[in-house]
């Protein structure tokens, strides 16, 4: 392995491309993450398919530099390609503990209470 960083980077046309030093161990990290690879004349052009959608394109390239940082490549990603989080993955608001004074009896409480 190199000590360069494999970088992975959005490009002038809106494109994410991956430049650096990778070697095949990378290259099948990257496939395996939706990358494609085309040949150039000098080496190849690894990039992520075009008009998939911003999203998609981001969560993909987090998952690649995820699972090549998990590999021991250093990896740098372009900050603009990290995902936005989700409102539903934010964890709810603390609830409030119901007191005596505040309990109400559900509805299905009240219905199964024997009559007097």
């Amino acid at each position: 392995m190199s000590d360069a960083a494999i970088r992975i980077t959005r490009g002038p046309g809106g494109e994410v491309e991956v430049d650096g030093p990778v070697d095949a161990f990378a290259a099948s990290v990257l496939a395996r993450a939706g990358f494609d690879t085309s040949p150039m004349l000098r080496g190849v052009w690894i990039r992520l398919p075009f008009d998939l959608g911003r999203r998609w394109e981001n969560e993909h390239a987090t998952w690649a530099a995820e699972m090549l940082t998990a590999a021991r490549y250093t990896v740098d990603l372009d900050p603009g390609l990290r995902p936005a989080p989700d409102s539903a993955s934010a964890p709810p608001p603390p609830r409030r503990a119901k007191t005596a004074m505040t309990a109400q009896p559900s509805p299905a409480e009240t219905a199964r209470r024997p009559r007097r």
